[in-house]
């Protein structure tokens, strides 16, 4: 298996787990914010909606600066934010070609103007960007289950669908 079919497989896995965290927000969730030092969570599912469109801009550029501007849609409803999720999950999937497999040890920077954060192979932002992904998408369930919004199971049952089916084997 090369870098990018395992890339592949992990992108899709979590996209579809991502995809289904994400739909589980309401409209009227959008400014929860749990922690005055924590995101809203509209930002928060914004941020997570974008990730996946990481993956095209590492295999497309070879920097990424703050310090430039950065757009991101305005959404104010949960079609809004899987509109956008579905839009980056398709320029992210459409780079994971095998001859993008050349590029992974080019060199990628993370900046803000001259300060650089850090300057790693594509490869490596690669996996960062994918357990980004993860790492924000356990975030929302945190504020999901402190909303007591029933969590979708990302690599087995969750709580909430482990009780739904005993309830359901119990029938």
């Amino acid at each position: 298996m090369t870098f990018i079919e395992f890339f592949k497989q992990q992108f899709i896995e979590e996209g579809n787990t991502t995809r289904k965290m994400l739909s589980r927000i309401q409209e009227h969730q959008l400014a929860y914010q749990p922690h005055p030092k924590s995101m809203d969570m509209k930002r928060l599912a914004l941020h997570i909606a974008d990730l996946p469109g990481w993956i095209h801009l590492i295999f497309t550029t070879d920097v990424l600066d703050f310090a430039q501007p950065y757009h991101q849609p305005e959404i104010h409803s949960t079609d809004d934010l899987m509109a956008y999720f579905e839009k980056r999950y398709e320029d992210g999937l459409s780079t994971l070609v095998p001859e993008n497999e050349a590029l992974l040890n080019k060199p990628w920077t993370l900046r803000n103007a001259e300060t650089i954060y850090s300057v790693e192979p594509k490869i490596d932002v690669i996996r960062m960007s994918l357990s980004q992904q993860i790492h924000h998408r356990a975030q929302l369930g945190v504020y999901l289950r402190l909303l007591d919004t029933p969590i979708p199971g990302s690599y087995g049952p969750s709580a909430d669908e482990a009780v739904f089916q005993k309830a359901e084997a119990a029938v």
